[in-house]
């Protein structure tokens, strides 16, 4: 658990918001009922997240040593990027951030607090008439919350508030209501606080949404008739194979979203611009970065007055003119399949395994492999949504990552957290490329959970255990990462032997019906004999399966399942 937020941790969290994000995307697009139907603030919010890692990411390292620097990075990445009304609000939320947490190396529980207050204070700033039922009624409710100033308390109590304030939404705006949907952008804002929660308890956040977004579903579904069903699917069909874009938001009497940045103006030309284009349109948004940026969104008709009142007011560049008439959604068109799985792996055997069912594998070596080599792998095999299983605790960072480098640049990518090979080879025993991605994601990061390890190795050099101490060349015995027995050197077959039973023996008592063994370098190829032979006696009840793994690091690697 967390005690505070440093640079790299709120990396971590922007990553998860996108991830949470492309997991709720869909679900969020289609509630957005206020007031047009079938919107896009869950690809809005998305698509501005995404701008703000991407920000980050490529900021010289001297301006993101700090939490309050990386803040400050993220929020003028969300403005330069912000789509949509839902967009605009956030990068505001995250300039709010930025200022109350300036020249913070960490975040405190506290400053966390004051962070949320001032971010949802900028965001309800950013509309010119804020409507109750909205995502700024869900900010301001989880700015309000109270409880005890530790960091998972403070970040805990935010989203459990936002989840209960998104629930009364429909109360507060009776569009909702009449639809039986809560506010999609209150939505979002949700999923953005759970992501915090769950970087600040160390939780994998995409797995979490994934899981998230299957139950929902699934609830969905068990309280619906099935006509109800079918005309929801219908509905949602017919949203997917629409050439019409959405109206996220504002009166559909404005046929076109104009949006753009400006420079080289001041306060007092920004509010004469907002006067003039309140007499244009709607859903009208001016908000700056603090500094020299600003942003500039209008829904209207005249596009031409849109932007020459930008022109008076400053110099606009990155001008986008959208129709909602004929704008077509986008396309991952840089995607050749849909899903992959990527593994890097130490051990050529052990590849040679991963590679026969169908996985993408980083062959690792002696040396530790780089985000950017595991980055080639993700990014080479073309798919839109990729499923990370790193073989072993040291190639979780790596494969941390090479994820958010790839989530930055529009590709979905999970890790799922594996300890060892055999939780690895447990995970793809389940993927079935058939099922929604969340749905697999969700089913191998349990599969890879349900599967104790064990381990036989040699010891390097003298040291003490938790079981007493060891002298270099004594077998040592590990279960699910603790030594449980010390077999005196030197090493051999025997040795080997002892250790491997004594390791399952006490594994077994636990409970399990599968005995996944991995062969390293220095195994005997008979020493599964000795195996076989003790749960042909003491176990028969469970099964062996033994594979040659060529691992350099192990004798033998283990799962039980």
């Amino acid at each position: 658990m967390l005690e505070a937020l440093d640079a790299g941790e709120v990396r971590r969290w922007v990553a998860a918001c996108v991830q949470s994000l492309d997991a709720h995307r869909v679900a969020i697009d289609r509630i957005n009922v206020y007031p047009v139907a079938d919107g896009d603030t869950g690809s809005n919010l998305l698509s501005t997240l995404r701008s703000a890692l991407e920000a980050l990411l490529r900021a010289p390292a001297a301006d993101r040593v700090g939490a309050g620097d990386a803040f400050a990075v993220l929020a003028k990445g969300a403005l330069t990027g912000a789509r949509g009304n839902s967009g605009v609000i956030i990068s505001q939320v995250l300039r709010g951030m930025a200022e109350a947490v300036r020249g913070q190396a960490e975040i405190t529980g506290p400053v966390l607090r004051s962070a949320l207050r001032e971010g949802a204070r900028l965001a309800s700033a950013a509309v010119s008439t804020p409507v109750p039922g909205t995502m700024l009624t869900v900010l301001d409710a989880a700015a309000a919350a109270e409880g005890p100033d530790g960091l998972h308390d403070v970040a805990s109590s935010a989203a459990q508030a936002a989840a209960v304030a998104l629930d009364h939404t429909p109360e507060l705006l009776g569009v909702l209501a009449e639809a039986g949907v809560v506010d999609a952008g209150g939505r979002g804002v949700v999923v953005l606080l759970d992501a915090l929660v769950a970087v600040v308890a160390g939780q994998p956040a995409a797995i979490a949404a994934a899981a998230r977004v299957r139950a929902e579903e699934q609830s969905a579904a068990a309280h619906h008739s099935p006509a109800d069903r079918n005309s929801a699917a219908d509905r949602h069909n017919a949203a997917e194979h629409s050439l019409v874009a959405a109206r996220e938001a504002g009166s559909g009497l404005y046929g076109y979203e104009v949006m753009y940045l400006l420079t080289d103006t001041d306060e007092a030309a920004v509010t004469t611009l907002r006067h003039a284009l309140d007499r244009l349109g709607d859903c009208v948004s001016v908000v700056g970065d603090g500094g020299d940026l600003w942003t500039v969104h209008v829904h209207c008709n005249d596009v031409g007055a849109a932007i020459e009142a930008g022109i008076d007011a400053g110099r606009p560049r990155r001008i986008r003119v959208a129709r909602f008439a004929d704008a077509v959604p986008e396309s991952p068109d840089r995607f050749t399949r849909d899903r992959a799985v990527v593994a890097p792996v130490r051990g050529d055997e052990l590849a040679e395994l991963f590679l026969a069912e169908g996985v993408a594998v980083l062959r690792v070596g002696t040396g530790e492999p780089t985000a950017y080599e595991l980055l080639d792998v993700i990014t080479g095999t073309g798919a839109a949504h990729v499923t990370v299983l790193p073989a072993d605790t040291g190639l979780m960072a790596i494969a941390d990552e090479a994820a958010i480098r790839a989530v930055a640049a529009g590709q979905d990518v999970v890790v799922v957290p594996c300890a060892s090979p055999v939780q690895a080879l447990a995970a793809i025993a389940v993927h079935d490329p058939r099922r929604r991605a969340a749905d697999d994601v969700v089913a191998m990061a349990e599969a890879s959970a349900a599967t104790r390890r064990g381990e036989v190795v040699v010891a390097a050099q003298d040291a003490i255990t938790w079981i007493g101490p060891c002298a270099a060349g004594d077998v040592l015995g590990f279960a699910d990462g603790e030594v449980v027995l010390i077999e005196p050197g030197p090493p051999g077959e025997q040795a080997y032997a002892r250790a491997a039973v004594g390791v399952v023996r006490r594994m077994l008592a636990a409970g399990g019906e599968l005995v996944t063994v991995l062969l390293g370098q220095e195994a005997p190829d008979d020493l599964t004999e000795a195996l076989s032979e003790f749960l042909r006696h003491e176990r028969p009840d469970a099964d062996l399966i033994a594979y040659r793994g060529g691992q350099a690091d192990s004798v033998l690697t283990f799962g039980l399942e």
